[in-house]
């Protein structure tokens, strides 16, 4: 019977950079670099700070699938990445460029004596707790702002009001208890995962035209934390809202998505029009949850879906709908309660009806007598080694 693997590529960090003058000047590239590379991309998961700066399941899309704000797309002007001779440098931080790192350092407040200039200030991994009215005054060409790993619970209302450039916060792991208020209007990408948010409030994004980027899993969020409307205005390209309390699939997120990821949550059933809203995903992420059905015809209204995440669930059967998804190349259902396979379960029947073949099919640690399933059952995959069965255990 048919056997392989499917592999899932983890993106390397990038280490922080190193001060002006020394002869240690690889970090600061190393940030640059990854800064550059975090731009032009939208991640899929998460598995360290910097991983997200290179994303494998971009390779599976077309450039022009890969979009982002028009006026701002994420990519920095090379013109404010160019060499600053400015002295100022926090005490114990290292600056090079335009880059102020200063993480690690134990600090309680954001410090002082950051260039006017710098681009990418880096505090993670401090115990800072309050961000205050001028922490970042003068700092109207920032462009990406890391705050991540502190002990932050409170944010002045006007805190982010001099970053007018500012394109991306990163401000997971911390203990947040609400969104920031008054975030920047420039703002492309907001990372605020691991954090203690239990609502959603309406018009706590309102004004962030450019935003197409947010990551907030890893908060305690119910499905009735998000206040009707709490999305409205935005366009996003990519949500993610994983290790959460949802027990449904939240049926009011921008209809601009293509990616949407809900792993890691309650989710028990898809319904009819749970995704009637969603028809532009690329992605669909719904593994590590409690489904054990999916109506008929939810599938339906995917029809650019490209990969689709079931692992970890509690289907007995593989979804209906899937032969009709003629752009699907990924599907994910190991590690479910699948009995049987039938021969048209994930190809249409006919030729050139599929647009795009299957290249990874997984469905192993499912109670699946492998040797019943026929050869063509999967006469629409690339080839055999995309099929992964078997290692199943009671």
């Amino acid at each position: 019977m048919f056997t392989g693997s499917l592999t899932t590529r983890e993106a390397p960090g990038g280490p922080a950079s190193g001060r002006a003058g020394t002869t240690s000047t690889m970090r600061p590239l190393w940030l640059l670099a990854a800064l550059l590379a975090l731009g032009q991309a939208l991640p899929f998961e998460q598995k360290g700070f910097w991983d997200f700066a290179l994303d494998d399941g971009l390779l599976m899309m077309n450039d022009e699938e890969a979009s982002g704000a028009e006026s701002t797309s994420g990519v920095p002007d090379l013109d404010a990445l160019t060499p600053t001779f400015s002295s100022m440098c926090p005490f114990g931080c290292h600056c090079h460029l335009r880059v102020v790192q200063c993480s690690d350092l134990g600090l309680k407040t954001v410090p002082k004596e950051v260039s006017p200039d710098t681009t990418l200030l880096d505090l993670q991994n401090n115990d800072i707790s309050e961000l205050r009215k001028d922490d970042f005054k003068g700092l109207q060409h920032l462009y990406a702002l890391v705050l991540v790993n502190n002990k932050i619970t409170k944010i002045h209302e006007k805190a982010f009001s001099p970053l007018r450039k500012l394109q991306k916060l990163y401000i997971s792991k911390n203990h947040l208890v609400e969104i920031p208020p008054n975030l920047p209007s420039s703002l492309v990408e907001l990372r605020i995962h691991d954090n203690r948010i239990r609502k959603v409030p309406k018009g706590v994004f309102s004004g962030l035209r450019n935003m197409n980027c947010i990551e907030m899993g890893g908060n305690p969020l119910e499905n009735s934390g998000f206040e009707p409307g709490a999305f409205d205005g935005l366009k996003l390209n990519y949500l993610r809202i994983s290790e959460a309390k949802l027990t449904g699939i939240p049926k009011d997120l921008p209809e601009t998505l293509n990616e949407l990821h809900l792993d890691h949550n309650k989710i028990q059933a898809i319904e009819l029009e749970d995704l009637l809203r969603y028809s532009k995903l690329y992605r669909l992420g719904l593994g590590h949850n409690q489904i054990r059905m999916i109506e008929n015809g939810s599938l339906s209204f995917l029809p650019t879906l490209r990969e689709l995440h079931l692992d970890n669930n509690k289907l007995s059967r593989v979804p209906a709908g899937l032969p009709d998804l003629k752009l699907l190349q990924v599907v994910y259902l190991h590690s479910n309660n699948i009995t049987k396979v039938g021969v048209n379960d994930f190809c249409p029947v006919g030729f050139g009806v599929k647009r795009a073949y299957y290249n990874g099919i997984s469905l192993f640690n499912n109670p699946v007598p492998y040797w019943e399933v026929q050869p063509a059952t999967f006469r629409c995959v690339t080839d055999r080694l995309a099929i992964q069965f078997g290692n199943y255990k009671k």
